[in-house]
């Protein structure tokens, strides 16, 4: 099945929730990056955030980057979503895998370390928009309800979850955004905080077949709302070879140069799917030829 995005919004405006089951996008990447346990609960976390960030773009170009820079041992982790929230992402080492935490679970704190958290927007303008807050705890869900309360001045409470078994494989992962709106009804924000108590974790949730739909109705119980869209979501890669082409032959001079003396194929590997590409040296130059003949602009990505 696929993942699913729900939105819910209260009756009375005062707060939007946005709800989804993601398994299936971080069963592919599991499929695609071989995971360890420790890993398949950061990347599936943070591939889940990226999908509930990215369907609130607004525009069909508008793309979301989400990037955790920490000190821990998995290095970086980067997510790319789009406004139907379909991702991709990866993280520097897939491999990682550490002791439970104080609390019996996955170490994703630990694995991802403190830092700081990016994310970028590309809305269409001259420039992306850029936010940037410290990974306060590393688990992911507490650093992007950071993220809203500094640089967006978002009252956001974020859930995620994934669960993992024995083969490493996820079967289970969700997460939910739980936003308050402008002149909100300051007496939701008790009973949101004890419907969010209640619910306890989403990943537990959807592993014991509970509808979002059911979910909601938790996390919205005593308040009047109502959902207004769902769509299907994926993870999803637009590589091409056509794109890495154009990228290798737009490297300097001096990199052009090194890569001819190698008298080689250059193989080029995508780091969000995983796909390969080879090129030959002849081809390379044929199509940094021809992107130097093109006028101004034309043939730019």
């Amino acid at each position: 099945m696929p993942g699913v995005i729900k939105r819910a919004i209260t009756k009375d405006g005062s707060a939007r929730l946005i709800i989804t089951d993601s398994t299936d996008i971080v069963k592919k990447a599991c499929d695609i990056h071989g995971m360890s346990k420790t890993m398949t609960a950061v990347l599936g976390r943070a591939l889940t955030a990226t999908s509930l960030m990215g369907s609130l773009l607004k525009d069909r170009d508008n793309t979301i980057t989400l990037q955790f820079r920490g000190n821990g041992p998995c290095g970086s982790i980067v997510c790319v979503g789009d406004y139907k929230g379909n991702v991709k992402g990866y993280c520097d080492d897939m491999t990682v895998e550490l002791p439970p935490n104080s609390q019996g679970k996955l170490d994703v704190g630990g694995a991802v370390g403190r830092g700081s958290m990016y994310v970028i927007k590309d809305l269409g303008m001259a420039e992306p928009y850029i936010g940037v807050s410290p990974i306060v705890s590393g688990e992911i869900a507490e650093d992007i309800t950071e993220y809203y309360a500094q640089s967006e001045q978002t009252p956001t409470v974020c859930s995620l979850g994934v669960r993992v078994d024995r083969d490493n494989m996820c079967y289970a992962a969700g997460g939910y955004l739980i936003q308050l709106m402008p002149g909100y009804d300051e007496s939701i924000v008790d009973i949101l905080e004890e419907n969010v108590k209640k619910t306890g974790s989403i990943s537990r949730l959807i592993a014991d077949k509970m509808s979002l739909e059911d979910i909601a109705a938790g996390l919205f119980d005593g308040i009047g709302y109502e959902f207004f869209d769902e769509f299907d979501t994926d993870y999803h890669c637009g590589c091409t070879r056509e794109k890495y082409l154009r990228s290798i032959a737009g490297l300097s001079d001096s990199d052009i140069k090194g890569l001819s003396e190698k008298e080689e194929p250059v193989e080029a590997v995508c780091s969000f799917c995983g796909k390969k590409y080879s090129f030959s040296i002849k081809e390379i130059l044929e199509t940094r030829e021809n992107m130097r003949k093109a006028p101004d602009g034309a043939g730019n990505e």
